[in-house]
């Protein structure tokens, strides 16, 4: 079992800055990725950023594109999004990821992602 706790969500205005960050505990040895994904109210859950964990490469969601960046300490088990230029379309709940193998299902894809934080609510006020 994997345990992942997400903190650094909050209130900003629009063109701010947030880091979010996921410390995951439990059999974190056998991480492949963590990723973050969000749902804003009545709307389905989406992609935001996915890490692999060896060698670290990176992807994103076009809408946050040169906006977020994702990274990790893996000796802390921890991965981080920081969001920049936030605009009031990222208000969400924000949620950490991991995956311990690789899936059939495209990392985009949460059914690709085998435990989930408890989420962390991010809103951007105009």
């Amino acid at each position: 079992q994997v345990q992942l706790v997400e903190s650094g969500g909050g209130l900003v205005q629009a063109g701010g800055s947030l880091r979010l960050s996921c410390a995951a505990s439990g059999r974190t040895f056998s991480t492949y990725a963590m990723g973050w994904f969000r749902q804003a109210p009545g709307k389905s859950r989406e992609f935001v950023a996915r890490i692999r964990w060896r060698p670290g490469t990176t992807a994103y969601a076009d809408s946050v594109k040169g906006r977020f960046t994702i990274s990790s300490d893996n000796a802390k088990n921890t991965v981080f999004l920081q969001m920049n230029s936030l605009k009031p379309e990222d208000t969400a709940v924000y949620y950490c990821a991991s995956q311990t193998y690789s899936s059939s299902y495209s990392y985009t894809d949460d059914a690709a992602y085998h435990y989930w934080g408890q989420g962390t609510q991010v809103t951007v006020s105009s």
